[in-house]
């Protein structure tokens, strides 16, 4: 017996080439030998279904794309069905004015035809192209001049090809006692550079119980379950970090207030981002993320480089100056909220014993004595 790779193999060639009858005839018998339910006896099939097109026989066509239309696979199903719906549609007749007829003149003899031969004759022993045994001289190097000038451009791009780093940091404020951070730089050619590799191993030796993802161009250091002091220290302690290798000073500062409103808290956050000694980077992406549960008011909206959604504020910074951010947005006070409703539920559970009891009950009672 044949194995698929032998059948699959003749079958295509035998459709490839037009031979279509010869394509039936040796797949019928072999057919039922790859069932309907694996991928090989599915494109047997299919390419029986096409070679039963080929010579017009229509009907066996469509026995083989009922078979494929109760397979299990939802892929199969829906190519069966667009098969039957090729197979059902109706033969368009060709207008006469599409064919072009050619009709013999009689007037010609075999004068005429010999002439023709011997003009085609000339035609193919014309040449376009003049292939000749004439050399075309011995194959000179590059010059010194180009060398240069390629020695020139690589060492340009050596510079431009430093800074194509994106550097996202997202902080997540969605639950207020539980803050996630996510730092992730991703480098956009395949190799990171030497200044992110002595990164990443500081940030394992200073953060060793963090969730750290290192791949060929990125690298990723989470941070879950904080509260907004140990958040405001990593972010502090990561651009510090970050700082001393770009051989700068950075700073980072962030002060939040909070109003209560008895069922409501409005909560205020100041973000400054010193990165006025960073400067001339070229393409250095610095992004900063910030998730909040509700939607955000932002102070002075004249910061073009800000994108705000209804729970994210996308922040691209800008090298060479002082970043600043404020926002506040509002958030449920759960504390009074769930003393609240234990108190209300326990004076309606007290009133309606007190009604109820009050309206006494229709069973008959003892006399007193």
């Amino acid at each position: 017996m044949k194995t698929y790779e032998q059948v699959l193999e003749t079958v295509e060639l035998a459709l490839a080439k037009g031979e279509y009858h010869y394509c039936i005839e040796f797949l019928l018998p072999k057919i039922e030998s790859f069932p309907l339910s694996s991928k090989e006896g599915v494109n047997l099939r299919t390419i029986l279904i096409t070679a039963l097109c080929g010579v017009n026989k229509k009907e066996e066509a469509k026995r083989f794309c009922k078979e494929l239309l109760k397979s299990y696979d939802n892929k199969t199903r829906e190519n069966a069905k667009y098969l039957m719906e090729v197979i059902d549609s109706p033969d368009i007749k060709k207008p006469e004015n599409w064919n072009v007829q050619f009709e013999s003149d009689p007037s010609l003899n075999k004068k005429t035809f010999k002439s023709l031969r011997k003009k085609k004759e000339g035609l193919q022993k014309k040449k376009f192209i003049n292939v000749t045994d004439t050399p075309t001289g011995e194959t000179k190097p590059f010059q010194k001049g180009f060398s240069l000038i390629i020695f020139l451009i690589l060492l340009l791009l050596i510079p431009l090809l430093s800074g194509c780093v994106k550097v996202e940091d997202t902080l997540d404020l969605s639950e207020l006692d539980s803050i996630n951070n996510n730092l992730v730089i991703e480098s956009k050619y395949i190799k990171k550079f030497a200044w992110q590799l002595r990164f990443e191993k500081q940030m394992k030796d200073i953060f060793p119980d963090a969730e750290i993802e290192q791949y060929e161009s990125t690298f990723s250091l989470k941070h879950k379950n904080l509260n907004l002091e140990d958040a405001k220290q990593v972010l502090k302690i990561t651009q510090n970090t970050a700082g001393e290798l770009a051989g700068a000073s950075t700073n980072i500062e962030i002060n939040t207030t909070q109003k209560n409103f008895i069922f409501f808290k409005r909560y205020f956050y100041r973000l400054d981002l010193d990165l006025s000694s960073i400067q001339g980077v070229d393409n250095l992406e610095l992004i900063f993320k910030i998730i909040h549960p509700n939607k955000a008011k932002v102070t002075g909206k004249n910061n073009s480089n800000l994108e705000i959604t209804k729970n994210l504020i996308i922040w691209n910074l800008n090298q060479g100056q002082l970043n600043s951010l404020e926002f506040s947005f509002w958030s449920l006070n759960k504390l009074l909220i769930g003393i609240s409703t234990i108190l209300v539920i326990t004076l309606l559970a007290y009133l309606l014993r007190f009604y109820r009891f009050k309206l006494g009950t229709d069973l008959p009672q003892l006399p007193s004595k």
